[in-house]
């Protein structure tokens, strides 16, 4: 049941963050008591493999504000999230990564928005230290295009650094899907929100977990969660390359029975063949996508399997 005085939650996911533990938990702790003294900070050990958790639970002993969750494996970083949000007992409630590029003191000022009537709370880039040009570039044009192609509006330059209300996150937790993308849900639910600017330091220790390959696949999340135009331009490549073979074939009839000329090589053929079969490929590679989410959600397996957990977070509300 949701304790009534726990006014703030902070959820944070870490994976291999060793070397942050020591100021990541300065940090939150001193962020949250500026806030408020009833405040609880939930880490979720996505599966590290460094000393990550035990550093967790040194500092989890003896400190009720302290808690961790801890998986089985790795369930990946916006499933921890979601983890995170299913054991927090707070009536706001934010979410962070852990590996100190957002700024907790920050939460403050997104706190204080949330006091003025705002249910959600994004922090928004201002600048992104430290990051290549070609994510930087990737990211922008990411969000741009999948703003046009929902019937929702999802806010640009935004992450999973946020606050949300409790009812909100009751409205959250109705969305069961498997492949979890936050950021589109939230915006769904339409809530009354705003935002935070703020400069994204680099990271200060190690390389990223959030490497090209993952934020591509958390893109194609995105994006199939949330419309279904990959399927109708996959249907009009369909009847283009249809329109185009059929003036083609009347071509080389035309040529053959008016002009009295064969049509000539097997190039136009081949590239033919070759085009046709790369729609064709590109088309069931659009409709797998579709498919795969249909069967993660049919299976109804559990999304995350908790290993361990401090004793206060022995059930999620």
């Amino acid at each position: 049941m949701q304790s009534k005085n726990i006014a703030l939650s902070i959820v944070v996911p870490v994976f291999n963050e060793e070397q942050t533990i020591g100021e990541l938990v300065r940090r939150m702790t001193a962020a949250a008591e500026s806030i408020t003294p009833a405040y609880e900070i939930i880490f979720v050990n996505d599966g590290s493999r460094d000393h990550t958790l035990s550093l967790l639970k040194q500092a989890c002993t003896g400190n009720d504000h302290l808690h961790y969750i801890a998986f089985s494996r790795n369930f990946g970083h916006q499933i921890a999230i979601t983890a995170g949000m299913d054991y927090a007992r707070g009536e706001a409630i934010v979410t962070i990564d852990g590996d100190l590029q957002d700024p907790p003191e920050l939460i403050r000022d997104m706190y204080a928005e949330y006091q003025e009537g705002f249910k959600v709370v994004y922090a928004k880039r201002r600048a992104r230290k430290g990051e290549t040009y070609f994510k930087k570039f990737t990211a922008r044009a990411f969000y741009r295009i999948l703003a046009r192609m929902v019937s929702f509006e999802i806010p640009l330059d935004v992450g999973d650094f946020r606050l949300i209300s409790r009812d909100v996150l009751e409205y959250l937790k109705q969305m069961k899907e498997y492949d979890k993308y936050l950021r589109g849900q939230i915006a769904w639910l339409g809530f009354k929100s705003t935002y935070v600017l703020f400069e994204r330091d680099e990271r200060k220790f190690g390389k990223t977990n959030y490497p090209f390959r993952k934020m591509l696949r958390l893109a194609f999340n995105g994006i199939t969660a949330f419309s279904d135009n990959p399927l109708k331009w996959a249907a009009t490549m369909g009847f283009i390359v249809c329109g185009i073979s059929f003036l083609i074939a009347i071509y080389a009839l035309y040529s053959y029975f008016v002009g009295h000329n064969t049509v000539p090589g097997w190039a136009s053929l081949i590239i033919s063949l070759t085009f046709l079969g790369g729609v064709q490929l590109l088309s069931l590679g659009i409709i797998g996508e579709y498919i795969a989410r249909i069967i993660s959600n049919v299976r109804g397996r559990p999304l995350y399997v908790v290993d361990s957990t401090d004793s206060e977070l022995q059930n999620p509300v």
